[in-house]
């Protein structure tokens, strides 16, 4: 079994960072992807960011040039460091694990973010 444990959330005036980070426990496969989603209350989770085992990024275009997904393997945690905040990033933030050659998906619990002055 898989768990995802998120934490950096809270609240920021606009225009600041905050830096979310995601550790996976479990048994983690060489070849995934892990990548943070966001929700707010009434809408659908929708995706900021990802990336895979070896790298690769990718970005939802609302929040390209102000976050930065990394993640270090060795200690199976991903990264988002989130500047230039602005009040329409306030969502509840979710990390999410694909492990693609078993085709499974891990949630964490979520971690709230609040842009407001």
């Amino acid at each position: 079994q898989v768990q995802l444990v998120e934490s950096g959330g809270g609240l920021v005036q606009p225009g600041g960072s905050l830096r979310l980070s995601c550790a996976a426990s479990g048994i983690i496969s060489s070849f995934n992807v892990m990548g943070w989603y966001r929700q707010d209350p009434g809408k659908e989770r929708e995706l900021v960011a990802t990336i895979s085992s070896s790298g690769s990024t990718n970005y939802a275009d609302s929040v390209k040039g102000r976050f930065t997904i990394s993640r270090d393997n060795g200690k199976n945690t991903v990264y988002l460091q989130m500047n230039s905040l602005k009040p329409e990033d306030t969502a509840v933030y979710y990390c999410k694990l694909y492990k693609a050659l078993s085709r499974t998906t891990y949630w964490g619990q979520g971690t709230h973010v609040t842009v407001s002055s």
